[in-house]
């Protein structure tokens, strides 16, 4: 009886199961609002906040958030933001409020949220949770009469390299990483429960145009076109430096392998006029001589991630020129009926 439960023991072990991939992230309205009312509150200013909420399957469930509080710059104590959250999940607990961490938000400036500083953030999340996400709220964008919410988390295959630090040619090619295959965006989700979906449908007005309606018609979207060419053309900028990084090193490699090209017919050279003398022919490497010295490849991340922030300011410049001139034809069908 023993041994039979030992091996089911063993088996059930061997046999975990594997935890399905996340498909949908769903949030409830209250975890939402709050984290538009913050970002708005602080905008142009970006913040950031904890999530809270359960993991269920394929499913994250967002029931909660709480903001972190904003530090000077001179400050840099990081254990009284560390105090704050475990004061705040306390208290949060002692009131049956889920205080589980399933991620953070925070919020951006027209899309420019690809960094550095948001990859090293997910790493240090994913060391204690399993699977968690970060929800990225835009201000700039919300005000063209658009929810701009998106949850992203970071690719297996981008991550294993992260931890490697491996971010050159060869092993890029190996693993067939692009640069779309940094950041994986989760549908959303928005639910309610039924008491506060049946308390929205009283409050509604009875007009049933709201002001994000109002928004979409305006005719204005110079402010918005104009700081994304901005960015844009600061992101073209620095690609353009990280190109001359790699054409240097590039220019270095073809310098160094002619110069082992010339020394090691130099040194076959030689070897043949000792073999002719009866001497031992001399070693065809000299690992001592600085041009047999590998040149280090730069990494190649600084450019995966301009260029997905290049991408990310088209497609807003592409989106917002589409809506303008649907806008502007409508007017004009208006204004010759």
């Amino acid at each position: 009886m023993a041994n039979t439960m030992a091996r089911s023991f063993l088996q059930a072990v061997a046999t975990e199961e594997v935890a399905p991939p996340l498909r949908v992230v769903q949030m409830e309205g209250l975890a939402v609002l709050k984290i538009i009312k913050h970002c708005k509150e602080f905008s142009p200013a970006l913040v950031t906040g904890q999530l809270l909420g359960l993991d269920v399957g394929s499913v994250l469930e967002i029931t909660n958030c709480f903001p972190f509080p904003t530090r000077e710059e001179d400050d840099e104590n990081e254990a009284d933001g560390a105090n704050y959250q475990l004061e705040m999940m306390r208290c949060l607990r002692e009131v049956n409020v889920d205080n589980n961490t399933v991620g953070w938000y925070q919020s951006t400036l027209l899309g420019s949220y690809q960094t550095v500083e948001l990859i090293e953030t997910f790493m240090n999340y994913q060391e204690n949770i399993r699977r968690c996400v970060c929800i990225i709220y835009d201000p700039s964008r919300s005000n063209q009469g658009v929810l701009a919410l998106k949850a992203l988390k970071l690719t297996e295959s981008f991550m294993d390299l992260y931890r490697h630090n491996s971010f050159i040619g060869e092993k890029l090619r190996e693993k067939k990483l692009s640069w779309v295959d940094i950041f994986e965006e989760i549908p959303i989700k928005v639910s309610n429960s039924a008491l506060i979906s049946a308390f929205m449908t009283e409050l509604e007005p009875d007009s049933p145009v709201v002001q994000c309606d109002l928004d979409r018609l305006k005719l204005s979207t110079a402010p918005f076109m104009e700081r994304n060419l901005e960015f844009l053309i600061e992101c073209m900028d620095d690609l353009s430096s990280e190109q001359n990084k790699f054409q240097y090193y590039y220019r270095n490699l073809s310098r160094q392998q002619a110069q082992q090209q010339t020394w090691l017919q130099k040194r076959r050279t030689e070897n043949i006029a000792r073999k002719a003398a009866g001497e031992e022919p001399l070693p065809e490497e000299d690992p001592s001589n600085p041009i047999f010295k590998p040149i280090p490849e730069p990494s190649r991340l600084d450019s995966y991630l301009i260029t997905n922030q290049v991408a990310n300011y088209c497609n807003q410049i592409n989106g917002a020129a589409g809506q303008s001139f649907s806008k502007l034809y409508l007017m004009k069908a208006l204004q010759d009926n």
